[in-house]
Formats: C-alpha cells, structure tokens, sequence
C-alpha cells in the first residue's frame, strides 16, 4: 500500500480538469500504483494528443511532460529490425544469411539459423537472462559466448518462442556489416533524419527531462535495479525515447522516409514456420487483430519502464503509451485511449465455456499460489522451466501479490494439436484479471506456459 502522503502528492500531479480518458487512465494508474505516464496519439497522419500523467520522479516531484524520455523496452526491437532490413537492401547482409557468416566462434547448435529466424523469433534460442549477471559489463564476445551454452529449444523455423538474445546477436551482425555501432546507424538513418531525440540508454551522461524507472516490492515502490552499463546497450531495446519520438516514427512509417514499401510490407507479413503457418510476428513487429482491426505493434518492459506502441492501421489511429512503473500495463492503457478515440476497438471479453476438467482448473490455481509465492510451479518440462527466468517470476510474483486473492479460475478455450493438450484460463483476482495459456505434452508436464493481463 502506499502512503496518504504518496496518494495526495500523486493526486496534485494530476490534470485538474480531467476528461473521460483522463479519468480513465488516472484510475488505471491508482490501481496499478504506477507514478507517471506520457501519452500521444496519432490520428490520420496528425498528432492529436500529447500528454503526461503523474510523476517522471517521485522524490523531487517532476511531473511527466510531452518532453519526458523514458525507456523503451522491447519497443526497440522495431528499430533493430528496421536497421537489419536497411542493411539488407544495401546488399551488406541477406536475410537468409546463416548467422555464422557474421559472427564468429558460434556454436554447432546455431548452424542452419539464419538472420531471418532472429528476426522473426524462429530461431529456437532461449533467452539467458537466468545466465546473466546484470552486473557485469560483458563484451559482445563475452555475451556471446555465454549465450551460446544456453541450450536451444527447437530446431530453426519450427516454432515460435520470444527471443532477447536474437535481437542481441542481430545487434552484433549490424555492428560488423554496418562498420559502426548499431546505437550511431540508427541516429544517422532513423532518428536524426525523423527529427527524434531517440538514443541508447546511457546512466552517465547528463539527459534533461529523464525519467526515474521504478519497481514495487513488498507493495511498496522503489526505484529500479541497477544494471551494468554494456548491458544496457544491447539491440533488444535499450532506447530513451518520448512518446512525441515514437509518434514521429509511427508517422514516417505511413511514408517512403525511411523504408521503402516493400520493405513496411514485408515487416508487417506473418513469418511462416517450416510446416507453413503463420506466426503473429513479422520482422520486428507483433502482428495482431482487435475486433477485426488490423494492429501492428509492440510493447516493452525493462529496468522499471513499460512501453506499448499500437498502430491500428485499418483506423489511422496509432496509440503510444510509456510507463515509469515494472509492473504498469501499457497494453490496458492503450486499450482505453484507442477505444476513446474508436469506440469499435474497445477490447471484447471472451465468454466463458463449461469446466469439464475440473482437477486442471485445480492444478492451474495451484501453479499460480506457487508463482505469487516466487516459486517455479511444479509440473513443468525442462524448456518450460528455462523460459521462466528468475526475474521474470519476481515480477509475475509481485503483480499477482498486488491483486490480492485468486477468486476463480475460468475455462476459455481446449484444444488438441498432436500431442500437445491446450488450455486458455482466464483467472479473475481481487483487483486484476489475468489469461493463462498453457500446454500439457508428455507425462502431463507443462510444456508452454505465456500469461497476460486482460
């Protein structure tokens, strides 16, 4: 809980005359106990809304402005890619390129993955964030090389599965190809060119307007964990950005700018897997309907920060939210701007279906008190378990604490592909709602697990 005094000084942070969105995002963000919130919306090729909410830093009372930078999270995955694709037209790589003929040293594991597979995130490679040491300033030989004993899911192209450490490596092959660091290609072709402060995250150097990230413990708030310098350089999204910066990129994204169109198409189409179909990511970007409407987007999450940039390209409408708050829902926040602005996008609730397997419901709450506990839940395969890093469970753990008692768990959808059992639950708390798809395979061991917020 936070104090009176935080809940009164928050409160004077405030617009003082609120509109129905600003009520509406003001209310999220009490509930969620996030401290500021910038927003801008972008609405056929004009920039309709600039806006900040709350505090950019709690312990000298900087309000959020349009000029507060934040981090960007994985939103940054979008520029990487962007970059891949530029370097590609200019014949310096293919996208078919095996990644060994860029980097070396690689490992036998990584032979037939190729820089589309990073791209795309059908490579099979983990994430190592339970290997790293967040306090050591690795080399890019170092990261690579231990990033290469980390064990590989499945072989290229068979599956999806998010990867950070792809668009690590993807950072490193622009590094080389591009002769130049990644960071100083994007401000050269991107940022500058577009009129974007946009820059790779530095601790050191003096950045005016630039937000403190916070995370909460124990129901309170503190300020984020401290990370090692390099590792905050990395080409999975490490940018400081506004919300004006990402607007601008929304709107050059509608032009020839930057990319050309065949590359914007090519970005935005599905990558298929070996079998043929289709994913929901394309290059750089996560591919999605809401109520029939096209959106392309990504969010992010890092280091205090939450990020979510939604381009709803059937309506002209691009929504950008940045969060100063670990465990802040960008993706609900952005869900009650679009709907202000096109009432058809507001999200749907899936209905629920008849419990037929009520002893899986049972095992389902019981992974979850597991998980709000801090603990890895039982039952898991080996690979599910690796997906499911240390700080990734610390912050699923602390949200689930905040929302209080699990008050039912909801059967939404069952399905069979091959060996594979597939279940959707919708499991409602006190004070939050979150889905819950999980697969059972072999010997009944949880073999995926992903999980959101409604």
């Amino acid at each position: 809980m936070r104090t009176p005094l935080l809940l009164l000084s928050l409160a004077f942070a405030f617009p003082a005359h609120a509109d129905r969105l600003d009520d509406a995002l003001l209310a999220e963000m009490k509930r969620s106990q996030i401290p500021g919130v910038a927003i801008a919306v972008v609405k056929d090729g004009k920039i309709i809304r600039e806006q900040g909410y709350g505090y950019a830093d709690l312990e000298h009372k900087v309000k959020v402005t349009p000029d507060t930078i934040f981090q960007s999270g994985s939103v940054g995955k979008t520029f990487t890619a962007a970059l891949v694709m530029l370097l590609a037209q200019e014949g310096k790589l293919s996208l078919d390129d095996p990644i060994a003929k860029h980097l070396a040293n690689t490992p036998k594991a990584w032979e037939g993955i190729t820089v589309r597979h990073l791209l795309t995130h059908t490579s099979g490679l983990g994430d190592p964030y339970a290997k790293l040491d967040l306090t050591k300033n690795y080399t890019d030989e170092e990261l690579i090389a231990l990033e290469a004993d980390v064990p590989v899911l499945f072989a290229p192209g068979e599956k999806w599965s998010y990867s950070n450490m792809g668009y690590h490596l993807l950072g490193f092959i622009c590094n080389k190809v591009g002769g130049k660091f990644y960071g100083d290609q994007l401000r050269e072709r991107i940022f500058a060119p577009l009129g974007m402060g946009t820059r790779v995250i530095s601790e050191a150097d003096i950045i005016p307007h630039r937000a403190r990230g916070y995370e909460r413990k124990n129901g309170q708030l503190v300020n984020q964990s401290w990370v090692a310098p390099r590792l905050n350089t990395t080409a999975d999204g490490s940018l400081y950005l506004t919300a004006r910066d990402l607007a601008k990129w929304d709107l050059a994204l509608y032009g020839d700018q930057v990319l050309p169109a065949s590359v914007r198409q090519a970005s935005w189409t599905p990558a298929k897997l070996n079998n043929g179909n289709p994913t929901g990511y394309g290059y750089g970007w996560q591919l999605f309907e809401r109520n029939g409407h096209r959106v392309v987007g990504h969010g992010g999450a890092w280091q205090g920060f939450r990020a979510q940039l939604n381009r709803f390209v059937d309506d002209k409408l691009s929504v950008v939210v940045l969060a100063n708050s670990a465990t802040a829902r960008p993706g609900k926040l952005a869900d009650i701007v679009a709907a202000h602005y096109v009432p058809a996008l507001a999200p749907k609730v899936a209905p629920a279906i008849a419990e037929t397997e009520p002893a899986m419901a049972e095992r389902v709450r019981a992974m979850f008190a597991q998980i709000a506990a801090g603990k890895l839940p039982d039952g898991l395969s080996d690979k599910a378990a690796e997906r499911l890093s240390p700080e990734f469970l610390a912050m699923v753990a602390e949200d689930l604490r905040g929302w209080g008692t699990l008050r039912t768990v909801e059967p939404l959808s069952r399905s069979v592909d091959g060996e594979v059992r597939n279940y959707r639950y919708r499991l409602n708390y006190a004070d939050g709602v979150l889905v819950v798809d999980l697969g059972l395979g072999k010997a009944d061991k949880v073999e995926q697990l992903r999980m959101r917020p409604e």
